[in-house]
């Protein structure tokens, strides 16, 4: 039931191959004497991060991640979990595909964003396919599908153009009825939300539902009459974002070629670039080591470092960002829709402003804690977020 191809077109096409991740010790060694011979700059004029991430923790962490942190054991808990590697229209999809022991369980294709990875829902697998064994019920079980987005993690990447939220939808559409899928959920966050959105567009007719943990609407959808405390903070929110915390997205939009060079030379600096935004985009009392563990931090940015995708994985956004909220939050959205609301993320609607673009809400909640990466920070909060949308429309 689970694993078979379809039948048209060119075999290989259709082909399914299970991949497992194997580094070479002579990688791993590189990396080593990349980090120890880093070319440091000098200390911001400041004592915080408003600068960018500080020198002393970022030497700290590329020690750690040069002397002590163990990318075999990584590599080993992930190699435990079913991989696959399949072609669709002319790309490697690299995908996460574990199926529930419970005969009912509903297919669900999760997607992350940048910068996260495969590795962000790890704590969230084992719950959401074996309930029973996380102290639910069967009836809430999943088959799960996690693919790396086109140019990460092990997933192809794309020599030329086309391929953005918009096309990734389509060929996650296609993973799915390629996997035997026939009707399915779909969840996700950042471009996970743009990509789940889309699904929602064009493959109603397969998808029970959709489940986003940052929807997003057109900017002309929000309406600024009778605004309540909440959307007044939203604004504000939004506000600091536009100025302070977006030039990596400038940036990764307009020259994600000129960003790739330093990104893909230096473990330095890509380490730098991708915790930076974990400071800034989680729930975490001022530093990310209060909610993610040291090893969980560097096991996402090896999923960026290993296989090279400094530069690939940014042109997800010169791609679709201008076209992301066109296609991402343009034209409605009709299939029934959840949306969990945590309080760090850094795009925040409210639910008037949400139904101006998904028009059948069925589940709508604002949580007390956590932020853009919730699988992440808080698995336990975003299962049973999970369940409890896809509790409605099974």
């Amino acid at each position: 039931m689970l694993l078979r191809a379809r039948s048209y077109g060119d075999a290989m096409t259709d082909e399914i191959r299970p991949f497992r991740i194997e580094i070479p010790d002579a990688d791993l060694a590189d990396l080593r004497d990349r980090l120890r011979r880093t070319r440091w700059p000098e200390a911001a004029t400041i004592d915080d991060w408003s600068q960018g991430i500080p020198l002393a923790y970022t030497r700290e962490l590329c020690a750690y991640w040069s002397d002590t942190y163990d990318w075999r054991a990584t590599e080993a808990r992930l190699n435990a979990r079913p991989q696959f590697i399949t072609e669709i229209d002319g790309l490697d999809i690299h995908f996460l595909h574990i199926t529930s022991p419970h005969r009912d369980a509903l297919p669900l294709v999760i997607t992350h964003g940048w910068p996260g990875s495969v590795v962000e829902f790890e704590k969230a697998i084992g719950p959401l396919t074996d309930p029973v064994a996380h102290g639910g019920t069967a009836a809430d079980a999943f088959h799960v599908v996690c693919p790396s987005l086109p140019g990460f993690g092990f997933s192809g990447k794309p020599t030329g153009t086309g391929w953005g939220v918009g096309r990734t939808a389509a060929a996650w559409a296609e993973l799915m009825a390629r996997l035997g899928y026939d009707r399915y959920g779909a969840q996700g966050g950042d471009w996970g939300s743009a990509v789940t959105t889309q699904l929602g567009r064009h493959d109603a007719g397969h998808l029970a539902g959709i489940h986003l943990n940052m929807p997003v609407v057109a900017p002309a959808s929000l309406s600024m009459e009778d605004l309540t405390d909440a959307e007044n903070a939203a604004l504000v929110s939004m506000a600091h974002y536009q100025q302070w915390e977006s030039g990596y997205s400038k940036q990764q939009s307009t020259r994600p070629q000129t960003v790739g060079y330093g990104l893909v030379d230096s473990p330095a600096g890509q380490c730098a670039w991708v915790v930076e935004k974990f400071w800034a985009w989680t729930d975490c009392d001022g530093h990310p080591e209060h909610v993610l563990s040291r090893d969980e931090l560097l096991d996402n940015v090896m999923l960026y470092w290993l296989p090279a995708t400094g530069a690939s994985s940014a042109r997800m956004y010169w791609e679709s960002f201008e076209r992301s909220f066109t296609e991402g939050s343009g034209g409605s959205v009709d299939v029934p829709t959840g949306c969990s609301i945590f309080p760090k993320e850094i795009v925040r609607i409210s639910r008037r402003w949400a139904e101006t673009r998904f028009t059948d809400i069925r589940y709508w909640n604002e949580l007390d804690k956590g932020g853009h990466f919730a699988a992440f920070e808080q698995p336990e909060a975003y299962v049973d977020e999970v369940r409890s949308f896809f509790r409605l429309v099974r």
